[in-house]
């Protein structure tokens, strides 16, 4: 499947709603402010936030007048457009090591799919050729480490693992050795996500940072924060307070085939100025993506 398909295949929820507002007023023959009025409203409903969809409105408008457009039947594709552009005003690239393992760290609060996403994406970067090794950061919950090595058994990768309550940087430490020694190229490194003791989780990820740092220069390489699609708006409030804690380099947006809020994505990156650089689009280890702006705004806009 392309990715247009499984960006297609994933919005689905997101596309039904926004076509079921909007549908009626691409098949008239008016095309005036009330049409851009509705679109604005339609676009608030899918959680694009306030501020990014008078943006976006705005935006269709002016292409629409540019490209002397009469029929509402022809914004669908100006939508698009507006959305791309917005989208694309931040890199949505992973990072990578010029030399040497890459580290990535992934936070998130637990529930928001982070572990799954670590399994997911160390399947999507085994079916590019390469060697990952899974480092189990979160010691706080014996379950997650359990998770954890049940997506290494499953996507065939090697998880270094401490005992509970163990110092999460020192299996950080260990990790980065045994990558070097076996020739890894990416350390996906899970970490504890309670963010109702900020000031701990602040101290444990400085001192990940200072071993990863000392260990494997230039790094932590990227820092993905995991948020969970359905929540909406609340996923954003939850982004601001990582912001805090640590440097967030890019979003790992997971379920979003579970909802009809998709337009989440824009305001994370246009008030926030964080890339999407993942999205989950399915519940199968193939459906964690990496985010096209052009793929996600024509699949929202496509009609049915």
């Amino acid at each position: 499947m392309g990715i247009f398909e499984r960006f297609k295949q994933g919005l689905k929820k997101s596309r039904g709603a926004l076509f079921g507002r909007l549908g009626h007023l691409f098949s008239s023959n008016r095309l005036d402010d009330s049409v851009y009025e509705e679109m604005e409203e339609a676009f608030l409903a899918a959680d694009m936030g306030m501020e990014t969809s008078l943006q976006v409105v705005e935006r269709v408008r002016r292409l629409a007048r540019e490209n002397k457009i009469q029929q509402p039947s022809e914004l669908p594709p100006l939508m698009a457009q507006a959305l791309t552009e917005a989208l694309e005003k931040v890199d949505p690239t992973p990072s990578v090591a010029a030399d040497g393992p890459t580290l990535v760290l992934v936070v998130g609060v637990n529930g928001a799919g982070k572990t799954t996403s670590i399994g997911k994406l160390a399947h999507y970067y085994k079916s590019q050729g390469k060697k990952v090794l899974l480092a189990a950061g979160d010691t706080f919950r014996a379950a997650a480490t359990e998770q954890l090595v049940a997506w290494g058994e499953r996507v065939g990768c090697d998880v270094v693992r401490h005992v509970a309550g163990a110092d999460p940087a020192a299996v950080v430490y260990d990790a980065i050795q045994a990558a070097k020694s076996r020739k890894v190229d990416f350390i996906l490194c899970d970490t504890a996500g309670r963010l109702q003791n900020k000031d701990h989780l602040m101290k444990e990820l400085a001192k990940i940072y200072k071993v990863a740092s000392r260990e494997l220069p230039g790094s932590p390489h990227e820092v993905l924060l995991v948020l969970d699609g359905t929540t909406g708006q609340n996923a954003i409030s939850q982004a601001k307070v990582f912001r805090e804690v640590v440097q967030v380099s890019g979003i790992v947006l997971t379920k979003l085939d579970g909802t009809a809020k998709g337009g989440v994505v824009l305001p994370i990156v246009q008030e926030l100025g964080i890339p999407v650089k993942w999205v989950g689009l399915g519940e199968s280890k193939e459906d964690l993506q990496p985010f096209s702006a052009r793929a996600f705004a024509e699949s929202l806009c496509e009609e049915e």
